[in-house]
């Protein structure tokens, strides 16, 4: 309803009238001051609200109940990683959420991340989203990042995180494999926009198998037509073979 019914304008004032309206309220339903303050996090993290709502009316109220309120919206909002926890803010599990949601906030979990390196509030933003199913996705994701970064300080924060979640069995050997198969398939277009696809996934395909924690059958199930692809890298027209010995093979 937002934008085409209703303007950000008429839901601030009603949001003001609840506010003003809580010891009324709290009577009969003595978690309304949460309830509101949950509301209102959430209105803000879907720009339905705008962020100075809630600091805006901090100081300007009276009763304990919009104080309650407030402050519950504040704490919500300010919580490391707190637009991605508000789609749980009442408890609605991640699996009925559509798939395009749950890869915008993935790829919002590692840019959070490679800018805090925080690996273990990742782990637990991306626990909180509750798809141990789809946890393929991040791993895809997590390689176009690298990839598109092209950065070695990009591809050593992910791969510690990768390690990580697949150490805590967050991550399957099968989920790694089709992560890995999704982004090699479409190398071919992702390297129109980053030249150096080939080369910059092989390299973290090596940094993950030479830390222990990629199987070798992983890689010995990707297409050898993505290895080939090399000779347009300036190889001189030599297929590239690196040795990988001494790690796991299961």
């Amino acid at each position: 309803m937002y934008g085409s019914l209703l303007s950000q304008d008429v839901i601030s004032k009603s949001f003001a009238g609840i506010l003003s309206d809580l010891p009324d309220l709290t009577i009969d339903a003595p978690e309304a001051p949460t309830v509101v303050g949950q509301f209102m996090a959430r209105a803000v993290a879907d720009d339905c609200l705008p962020p100075k709502f809630v600091s805006s009316f901090k100081g300007a109220v009276e009763s304990s109940e919009a104080m309650v309120a407030l402050e519950k919206a504040e704490v919500l909002l300010s919580l490391k990683h707190g637009i991605v926890r508000l789609d749980n803010v009442w408890g609605v599990g991640g699996g009925i959420r559509p798939v395009k949601t749950l890869m915008k906030k993935m790829v919002l979990l590692l840019k959070e991340y490679l800018s805090s390196g925080d690996v273990k509030e990742a782990i637990r933003c991306l626990l909180d989203l509750e798809v141990p199913h789809f946890h393929h996705e991040l791993v895809y994701e997590l390689l176009i990042l690298v990839i598109e970064s092209g950065k070695e300080n990009t591809s050593t924060a992910m791969s510690m995180l990768l390690k990580a979640l697949c150490e805590a069995c967050y991550i399957t050997t099968d989920q790694m494999t089709q992560g890995f198969v999704r982004v090699l398939d479409n190398l071919s277009d992702i390297q129109l926009d980053s030249p150096q696809a080939f080369a910059t996934f092989d390299n973290f395909a090596d940094v993950c198998f030479n830390q222990g924690f990629l199987p070798n059958r992983v890689l010995k199930e990707l297409p050898g037509r993505g290895r080939k692809r090399y000779v347009s890298e300036g190889d001189g027209g030599r297929l590239k073979e690196n040795g990988r010995n001494g790690h796991i093979s299961s």
